[in-house]
């Protein structure tokens, strides 16, 4: 698409209308919360924005003389040459502009702060990137001014929480998670990276690969659970899908693994609290995921709003310039979160706003989000502190080289296409890959039998009010996921029957007080319907960015419900939608089956009713453990032995609660099937094994049922002996296979004593001569084979154990 200066002087304000046009319709969110809470402050989130255009400013007549990236051009100078040529001749200023990123709307009204402000800071090159827009054409117009107007003719950024899904919203990280297949979790990447580019963007602050062992906290939704190696096969699956084969083809956009650091370990599960963890929990736990999206090649992470120990992740230059940049040699832009530069005041670290942008660009943060510190703050510390300017300087170039791998500098209308916007967008191969995913991602609790339901069941009873709920499908982050785009529970069953009786009943509210008549009528339907299915958890307002709770319980309102429905003595299906392990004790003896949908996508409707109805096989397993109560978590399986490990012998003092068993009430690894799975012997290639070699584990795997069905395949290791306590059970490999009745196939894992690493008492990386226990099974306390080899010497390394992919072969064998 061309795009000329034709439309700005006389016609200005008609374009800038037509680009607000283009994005009515993913602009504002009727109601329910901002996608993104933290990104506005309490002022202006009360703030009504109009949502009419803002008059532009009269725009300037074309340069007379070239940008300097057209010289650079001209010159034939491409890619780091030309970066560091425009870079040599820009001001302090525009330096410091590179670094700052402005919000361009909010995310609940896309756009709305583009005014003639902002068009004359683009020309003034003081701004690099701009968040909360989008629409292919109206931000085309604005790379235009940016790329003729400016003195330099750096192309701008445009940016967007794109975490699972642009319009065609896939399940929830968690649930992602939850599939054990890095290769949808990788695909729907992929399309959420092809509409977003058509909607204009280049960036996305996603991956969030957040290691979550505490369910209190609300952003456990967003990551792929508490295992660090699942974490970082799924970190490193959507840099792929985000940034395809090649930044610069124009349908991809470039990837954030966030929030660097230990944001996940916040005390109590609140969010952004302060992590108090040590260095070896640090390295060996949180940091895999973000080592593992390094060497993916994501183009950017996202500094963590918390302070580990005291210093605050936006000023820790050891974490960042020494180990990230240092050790792990990243050179991909450093992004702060949103004000999180400004928040080192609160922090107590700094005492003014230039202070604050001085450690923060010192430790490394090339660009800082919102805040303003860098560029409006800055020029005179910077001018007067020459650390401080080659810092700038290094930090302007590495923004602009990312610039740079996107192609922006040598075609930056690429993602400016109108046409292929509204082809690309919510298409329906992208609606079929995300019923995919959807069912993919479901994990079947338990089931006495009662699932599959018959297809040729004439009366059903729906009851819960997230069964018709449009908006909580879209779970958090819902970028420009529209609620007339879901297809609900409700809607899914009453497709896939559309000859049966399906009667409705909401019975309670999510959050409201539970109302007793109409508990009554649910009660009433249940008792007239053959087949009853129950929708409970949590709906959108629970899960998420500053949504911690104190309790994981299941809503009050709904638990009454199902006390109500559960007594009716009528088989009940629970099917649960949520963002976090939620305490299910109350009622996990009771139903006759649970089955945990997560929040599932534009798609969730007609996956749901396929795996009730068995037209799939539910094959999803838990990326996290479910505490039987609140006051057990956090509780994970990786956890260390202690000196007086928990026994379930309450006269024995050990590491336990004396008023609950001392297991999760659902393992890690846990999920049902509708057929049933026999493992047969392990074949081990090696008793013993040295630096640089590999042992081969293989097992044969037979579908013993009578319908196709997947099966996730999981290894698990233990060092038993070493220098320091190491965890009973750590995950490292998992292959999910799909078998058809009486089908077998062999799974063949294989280790390297690189993958065995801890952090040894000096702090670093080593491998310890002994022996190694492993289990294969299908969950972490489902083990089907068992053994143990031996690592012949002990040697340093510099990888993160559970960053380093295990590599793992299937092969189906004739029946």
């Amino acid at each position: 698409m061309e795009f000329r200066h034709r439309c700005l002087l006389a016609g200005a304000a008609t374009a800038l209308a037509t680009g607000f046009a283009l994005t009515a319709g993913w602009a504002a969110e009727a109601q329910g919360l901002p996608v993104r809470a933290n990104q506005e402050d309490i002022s202006d989130r009360a703030d009504v924005l109009s949502d009419q255009p803002a008059p532009i400013a009269e725009i300037q007549p074309e340069r007379t003389e070239p940008t300097l990236a057209a010289q650079a051009t001209e010159q034939g100078l491409s890619g780091a040459e030309r970066v560091d040529f425009i870079l040599e001749r820009m001001t302090t200023a525009e330096k410091l502009g590179q670094l700052h990123q402005m919000a361009g709307g909010r995310s609940k009204n896309l756009n709305s702060r583009i005014d003639d402000g902002e068009y004359e800071r683009i020309r003034n090159g003081l701004v690099g990137s701009y968040l909360h827009v989008a629409g292919a054409e109206f931000l085309g117009e604005l790379q235009q001014v940016a790329i003729e107007q400016s003195r330099h003719g750096v192309p701008l950024l445009f940016a967007m929480d794109v975490v699972h899904g642009y319009r065609t919203i896939f399940p929830v990280p968690l649930a992602m998670g939850a599939t054990f297949d890095d290769e949808i979790v990788q695909e729907s990447a992929r399309v959420a990276g092809e509409e977003a580019s058509a909607a204009g963007l280049h960036w996305t602050f996603a991956p969030m690969v957040d290691i979550a062992r505490d369910p209190r906290w609300g952003r456990m939704v967003e990551g792929a659970g508490e295992e660090p190696y699942l974490g970082a096969v799924m970190s490193a699956a959507q840099v792929r899908g985000f940034q395809g084969d090649e930044l610069a083809d124009g349908d991809t956009i470039l990837a954030t693994a966030k929030h660097f650091g230990a944001y996940g370990a916040g005390i109590g599960g609140r969010d952004y609290n302060s992590a108090d963890i040590s260095e070896r929990t640090l390295k060996e736990v949180y940091l895999p995921p973000f080592h593992a999206a390094a060497e993916a090649g994501s183009g950017s992470m996202m500094v963590a709003f918390n302070d580990i120990a005291g210093v605050p992740t936006t000023a820790n230059s050891a974490l960042l310039q020494d180990l990230l940049r240092g050790e792990w040699g990243y050179d991909g832009v450093l992004l702060s979160d949103w004000n999180s530069v400004l928040e080192l005041i609160n922090h107590g670290v700094a005492e003014t706003r230039a202070d604050a942008g001085a450690l923060a660009l010192t430790a490394g943060v090339d660009m800082e989000m919102t805040s303003g510190i860098y560029v409006n703050d800055m020029l005179e510390r910077v001018e007067g502190d020459p650390a401080l300017m080659a810092a700038l300087n290094d930090s302007a170039r590495r923004v602009m080289m990312a610039k740079d791998r996107l192609g922006l500098f040598d075609d930056p209308m690429a993602y400016h296409d109108g046409a292929r916007e509204e082809a690309v967008i919510l298409s329906d191969a992208h609606r079929e890959i995300a019923r995919e995913a959807a069912h993919k991602a479901m994990v079947l609790l338990t089931n006495d039998g009662t699932l599959p339901l018959s297809p040729d069941t004439d009366n059903v009873a729906v009851i819960g009010a997230l069964a018709d709920d449009d908006w909580s499908p879209l779970g958090s982050w819902r970028a420009q996921g529209k609620p007339e785009d879901v297809k609900t529970v409700l809607d899914g069953i009453r497709d896939f029957l559309p000859d049966a009786k399906v009667t409705y009943v909401a019975g309670a509210g999510t959050q409201e007080a539970a109302d007793e008549k109409e508990i009554r009528k649910a009660v009433q339907a249940a008792k007239k319907a053959d087949s009853v299915i129950l929708v409970l958890g949590e709906d959108y307002d629970l899960s998420g960015e500053a949504r911690s709770r104190s309790s994981i319980d299941i809503p009050a309102p709904q638990l009454a419900l199902a006390d109500a429905i559960l007594d009716t003595g009528k088989p009940v299906v629970i099917v649960l939608m949520n963002g976090r392990a939620l305490n299910l004790t109350p009622i996990s003896e009771r139903a006759n089956a649970i089955l945990e949908t997560w929040m599932l996508g534009i798609e969730t409707g007609p996956a749901v009713a396929d795996v009730l109805f068995g037209e799939v096989s539910p094959g999803g397993k838990l990326p996290v453990s479910f505490p039987r109560a609140t006051g057990q978590a956090p509780y994970y399986m990786a956890h260390n032995n202690t000196g007086r490990p928990a026994d379930p012998d309450l006269s024995k003092d050990t590491a336990r609660y004396m008023d609950l068993p001392i297991t999760p009430l659902y393992a890690f690894g846990h999920g049902l099937s509708y057929t049933e799975f026999s493992y047969a012997e392990l074949v081990q290639s090696a008793e013993t094994v040295a630096q640089g070699g590999t042992v081969a584990l293989s097992v044969d795997v037979t579908n013993d049922g009578d319908m196709t069905a997947d099966e996730v395949v999981q290894l698990y290791v233990r060092d038993p002996l070493a220098l320091v306590a190491r965890p009973v059970q750590e995950l490292r490999g998992f292959e999910r296979i799909t078998l058809e009745p009486g089908e077998t196939a062999t799974v063949t894992f294989t280790l390297s004593p690189d993958q065995l690493a801890y952090v040894g008492l000096d702090g670093k990386w080593g491998v310890e001569a002994g022996r190694i226990d492993y289990m294969i099974g299908s969950a972490s306390d489902d083990i089907r084979a068992a053994g143990s080899f031996e690592i012949s010497g002990s040697y340093s390394t510099t990888r993160p154990a559970a960053a380093i992919e295990t590599a793992s072969t299937v092969d189906y064998q004739q029946q």
